[in-house]
């Protein structure tokens, strides 16, 4: 995904997509650190408090506590965060929040596969993309 030091940020509160994300970004050669929060809370306070910014924030949007709405809706008014590059990556398929994602300015969204191999494929095209994408 970009440079290799960067990390990437996943905001995911299930251990196993967790794990399979993992497992995908480290088939398709991905060497960025994974962090991971469990909500919005986390994911926040650990973007206030990163010395390294991640290169890409990968958000479920079904959390406890903060979920990705209101995680993009604080990202979003920050002008320390508000242009690091986020894709909704969720079992969602209701198209409120498709359309609330984008309009707070949201990158892509995907849905998760429960197929392994689509999955994989669908990191692959976020990692193509970032990978050749320029960004300020």
């Amino acid at each position: 995904m970009k440079t290799p030091a960067q990390p990437i940020l996943l905001l995911e509160d299930d251990h196993v997509d967790v794990l399979t994300t993992r497992r995908a970004l480290k088939e398709i050669h991905v060497d960025n650190p994974l962090v991971v929060c469990e909500n919005g809370e986390q994911g926040l306070a650990w973007l206030r408090d990163a010395a390294d910014p991640p290169c890409l924030v990968l958000l479920d949007l079904n959390m406890p506590v903060m979920n990705g709405i209101e995680f993009l809706e604080q990202v979003k008014r920050d002008e320390q965060l508000r242009r690091i590059p986020m894709v909704v990556l969720t079992t969602s398929e209701e198209m409120e929040d498709k359309v609330r994602s984008f309009d707070l300015g949201i990158a892509g969204y995907m849905a998760k596969s429960l197929d392994y191999r689509r999955f994989v494929e669908a990191m692959r095209s976020i990692d193509a993309y970032w990978t050749t994408s320029e960004q300020p």
